[in-house]
């Protein structure tokens, strides 16, 4: 169970937040400039807030000495954006290899192998980054994130590279290996299409206030009823 309390600003924008995401699965769902990328930020330890709290199953994970940060050494945390960040002077393996924990070379070799055909880039892992399309490199980043083992899974908008045949397929693979594999997952979008797919948890989040949590079907129920109207007309 991920729980937080969060006070943000940055600029004019105040994102503050209190609650607990007790599903495996949650997705921050809101228009852009709702502050999911904020949040995100903060829980993988990339922002400072300037006060609160965050616990990961009863354990603390943030250091307040100067706002609140969450502390390298009690991460166990990965996190994928909608830009790749992969280091370009690595091959795919290397990437993917680069946050392994200590294993011996034939073991790092069957992670690597593993979390690539996972996400269907199994056929990259001799390529650089530079050689990679927009979805390959999303790809390959989701494989470096899941590599470490993970307790907690961040996503912004992961698969934004992606068709949209290609991107179900990934997110339907990737939610029973993360269900199989105990991390728990929070992601970040503006696309009821992606928050409706999971069948998970839904956290509204509007002008950095949340205003609903709770199962998709009824935190989505109007955006349920647009998409509908749209399909009657088309």
């Amino acid at each position: 169970m991920l729980e937080l309390a969060l006070d943000a600003r940055r600029g004019s924008f105040h994102l503050e937040i209190d609650c607990a995401f007790t599903a495996e699965w949650t997705v921050i769902f809101g228009p852009s400039g709702a502050g999911k990328s904020t949040l995100l930020r903060l829980l993988a330890g990339l922002a400072t807030a300037q006060s609160g709290r965050i616990t990961l199953d009863g354990r603390p994970l943030t250091d307040s000495k100067r706002g609140v940060n969450v502390r390298p050494g009690r991460r166990q945390i990965s996190m994928v954006s909608q830009q790749p960040a992969l280091f370009p002077h690595l091959s795919v393996f290397r990437n993917v290899s680069y946050g392994i924990p200590s294993l011996n070379h034939a073991a790092v070799i069957d992670r690597v192998e593993e979390m690539l055909a996972l996400v269907g880039a199994e056929d990259l892992i001799r390529r650089r980054p530079q050689d990679l399309s927009g979805g390959e490199a999303q790809r390959v980043a989701l494989a470096r994130a899941l590599a470490p083992m993970p307790r907690l899974l961040l996503l912004d908008e992961p698969f934004s590279a992606l068709d949209g045949a290609a991107s179900d397929a990934l997110l339907t693979r990737l939610q029973a290996w993360l269900n199989n594999h105990d991390v728990q997952t929070v992601m970040a979008t503006h696309d009821a299409t992606d928050a409706l797919a999971t069948g998970a948890e839904v956290a509204m989040l509007r002008e950095g206030r949340l205003t609903a949590l709770g199962p998709a079907a009824k935190v989505l129920a109007a955006e349920c009823e647009r998409l509908l109207g749209r399909i009657g007309r088309s």
